[in-house]
């Protein structure tokens, strides 16, 4: 983590509700984060507490009921769509549970996306993409579509893709909730290396506890507040499944 006191991310009293039927479902109210750069830090509690919720926000894909976030200096909260998805594509990376990669092109038009949608040329965009999916060990699957790859490759296409625009911050939601132990296991190892090289600003959903014990802090939501945990302790509990399950 980098030092001087600097935030690359911070949210000011921010709150989200919802309209369900006739009621009106409190997801967290003036909550209050700051994230450093370099740091990592994962959000870990039960499912549906909004863990998913604050990340989107934290991301731009979602607005705040109130309350406002800053990278930097820029609060995105208060920016128009356009403005807003330029600062998405140019800014953050994401890297969701479900991939998302578009079936009917191969891996490597996938990654270029982000900066064919920035107006790069094709011409630079392809090289771009190639370094991205070599640095995955994927250089000889760039011509094969999603459906051609493992599962675990396809998250490190999902990885390509996220870093190909050279974003400060990576936003993660549960990023090995759908591979098995070792593959997760690896796509973690990838993250570590990942963030370092890159020097992003990193931020976890996740339920995996050997996951959540790599970053810098981990906070538990519930109850609408974020409470620190050392990550050595980090407990089968604390990071439930609804079901009582884990991914341990």
């Amino acid at each position: 983590m980098e030092s001087g006191g600097e935030v690359r991310i911070r949210t000011v009293r921010l709150t989200k509700h919802y309209r369900s039927g006739e009621s009106t479902v409190v997801v967290f109210d003036d909550l209050n984060l700051e994230i450093a750069p370099g740091e990592r830090v994962a959000l870990v509690g039960e499912s549906g507490v909004g863990k998913s919720s604050l990340l989107h926000l934290l991301g731009g894909l979602d607005k705040p009921t109130k309350g406002t976030i800053y990278f930097g200096d820029k609060e995105i909260s208060s920016l128009d769509e356009s403005a807003l998805a330029d600062f998405r594509n140019r800014e953050i990376g994401f890297v969701w549970q479900t991939h998302y990669l578009l079936p009917e092109f191969t891996a490597l038009e996938n990654v270029m996306m982000p900066l064919l949608m920035r107006g790069v040329s094709q011409s630079k965009a392809a090289p771009a993409a190639r370094e991205r999916l070599g640095e995955m060990g994927l250089a000889d699957r760039a011509s094969h579509r999603a459906g051609e790859l493992s599962g675990g490759e396809q998250q490190r296409v999902v990885l390509a893709r996220a870093l190909v625009g050279r974003p400060k911050v990576l936003l993660a939601d549960e990023p090995t909730g759908n591979l098995d132990y070792k593959t997760g296991g690896k796509i973690a190892d990838l993250f570590d290396e990942l963030h370092r090289t890159y020097k992003l600003t990193s931020v976890f959903v996740t339920h995996n506890l050997e996951f959540a014990r790599r970053c810098d802090r981990v906070l538990k939501l519930e109850h609408g507040a974020l409470v620190p945990l050392q990550a050595e302790g980090v407990s089968e509990k604390t990071a439930s499944r609804e079901n009582g399950t884990n991914y341990v």
